[in-house]
């Protein structure tokens, strides 16, 4: 059987960005987007799994996700390769699910993602979204981010992560990283304590749950400008899901809170090219402004969409115009942007003859943007 670091070697030189290891299945890679299983490597079993998972986990941690049946931490390979690795109980016995991290931080620039997003960079207090899926890159976008403020500013830019994914060194900078439950218990303590620590910027690894995005909203209306993460799809959907973790008696005061803090929204998706190998990133972004706060505090956020689309000079970009223009670019197919698209009439046009029928089952509705 091979070493857990042979396995990564392979994830490394296939190109993927995940490994995938459960019992009773072949190991297997993600690669642009597609799972396969690795040629010439046994089923793992309940023995195997065991030797591969213990032998880069720190005991004491290995002994705690035997009894809790959850683990996540960062492990480095060599100077080159550093993984995100969760560890989990499921059906058949062990499993567990290895993300590579790019060792080196990429630009704004270098990761084709719109410049405009550097305003957010510039921005002195508030609340900063950066959004999409598991995977759609949102970790990477916010890492080049926090590279351009840390090469260009002197502030101090406090990291709440789990785990710490990229690593930062002060450049201009200082950057103080703190890893849950290493350095800090949870991110809400982690973020209550940045208000003790002369911060002038935080970046939430995740905003998860109630207390962490009250505190967030709290430490943005105190002065800090606060950079965070959801697993939302658009700036619509943003804003609802801010709003939505709240009870219903407090959302009136939430929204309140959210229309003076809010800066802005980059939602980010990944796309499978057809034109090359790998993936292209797509963005919509929302800048807040006077008409933006008007639609939080009345809670009409159907409304965002006119703003965005409208927007266009101040730098805004609507999902549905980034994957547009990404297909009249020959980067992704007519099938891609359909299956991605909020408004699913504007690209059903496209799809070839035998993928019509995808519109029939997917009971779109052009309205229904949420």
């Amino acid at each position: 059987m091979a070493t857990i670091d042979s396995l990564f070697e392979i994830l490394v030189s296939s190109g993927g960005s995940d490994l995938h290891l459960s019992q009773g299945q072949y190991p297997k890679v993600r690669v642009h987007g597609a799972v396969t299983a690795i040629a010439d490597q046994p089923i793992l079993t309940e023995e195997i799994m065991h030797d591969l998972l213990s032998g880069i986990c720190e005991p004491a941690a290995f002994e705690k996700f035997l009894e809790t049946g959850d683990l996540d931490f960062a492990y480095s390979m060599n100077e080159e390769s550093r993984f995100r690795c969760n560890y989990l109980k499921q059906n058949n016995g062990l499993g567990a699910v290895f993300r590579l991290i790019p060792t080196k931080i990429l630009t704004i620039e270098e990761l084709n993602v719109p410049e405009v997003i550097k305003q957010f960079a510039h921005m002195r207090s508030g609340l900063v979204l950066v959004t999409g899926p598991t995977g759609s890159g949102k970790s990477t976008t916010l890492a080049a981010i926090i590279d351009y403020i840390n090469t260009n500013m002197n502030k101090h830019i406090v990291t709440i992560e789990e785990p710490i994914e990229f690593i930062h060194n002060s450049k201009k900078s200082i950057i103080t990283q703190r890893e849950v439950p290493v350095q800090t218990p949870n991110f809400s303590d982690g973020l209550r304590a940045t208000l003790r620590e002369d911060a002038d910027i935080v970046l939430v690894g995740e905003m998860r749950d109630l207390e962490t995005i009250s505190l967030a909203l709290t430490a943005a209306e105190t002065g800090l400008l606060v950079f965070g993460t959801l697993h939302t799809n658009n700036a619509r959907k943003t804003v609802d899901r801010i709003i939505d973790v709240f009870p219903a008696d407090q959302q009136g005061q939430v929204r309140t809170m959210l229309s003076a803090s809010l800066r802005g929204v980059v939602a980010q998706l990944l796309m499978k090219r057809s034109d090359k190998p790998g993936r292209a990133a797509v963005n919509e972004i929302l800048f807040s402004n006077t008409a933006v706060s008007a639609i939080i505090r009345e809670g009409a956020t159907q409304k965002l969409y006119d703003v965005i689309i409208g927007g266009k000079a101040e730098g805004m970009q609507f999902m549905d115009d980034a994957i547009w223009e990404k297909l009249q670019q020959g980067i992704i197919s007519p099938e891609e942007a359909y299956m991605k698209a909020i408004d699913k009439t504007r690209f059903k046009k496209f799809l070839p003859q035998e993928l019509s029928h995808l519109g029939d089952s997917a009971g779109e509705n052009p309205m229904e943007r949420s």
